[in-house]
């Protein structure tokens, strides 16, 4: 849980880390099963009537934001994986809007974001969609939504 915000900006407060890996957590293990089952289903079936679309279905929009910190995570970290149903999920979380996302969250994940490198092409949906609900001004002026893949929009509509 070292430092997640490089590039010579402030880090996040370790409670604030603390307290998104603490409610990454708490859904981690509901969202691992969801993803596993619907690996090995049918990948062009509904959202809504896989697992993943009823865990999401399941959650209000805290539990929203943690499934979206945790699949995102996930993705970043295995994206040489099949994550394919990882990255709907991902896509679908963004899709949703006034989940009420925090300046720290979103910060989180956009540094995430540029830590994984280009080879994960999806790695700025979720952090953009986050951002996009901020007021003007949430953001510190050192964190970077402008450095994204200029297809970014293709990657999000999955």
């Amino acid at each position: 849980m070292a430092s997640v915000a490089g590039r010579g900006r402030a880090p996040l407060d370790a409670a604030v880390v603390q307290g998104f890996y603490d409610r990454m957590r708490a859904v981690a293990p509901a969202a691992y099963g969801a993803i596993e089952r619907d690996r090995a289903d049918d990948p062009t079936r509904p959202f809504a009537e896989t697992a993943c679309g009823r865990l999401v279905g399941s959650l209000d929009a805290s539990g929203l934001r943690a499934l979206g910190m945790w699949a995102h995570h996930w993705c970043m970290r295995f994206y040489d994986d099949d994550t394919r149903v990882g990255v709907r999920l991902v896509g679908e979380i963004a899709g949703r809007r006034g989940l009420g996302w925090t300046a720290d969250e979103a910060r989180w994940l956009l540094d995430r974001s540029h830590e994984a490198g280009p080879a994960a092409g999806h790695r700025f949906t979720l952090p953009l969609a986050a951002a996009a609900e901020l007021p003007s001004g949430a953001l510190p002026e050192d964190v970077p939504v402008d450095t994204v893949p200029a297809d970014w929009r293709r990657l999000r509509a999955g």
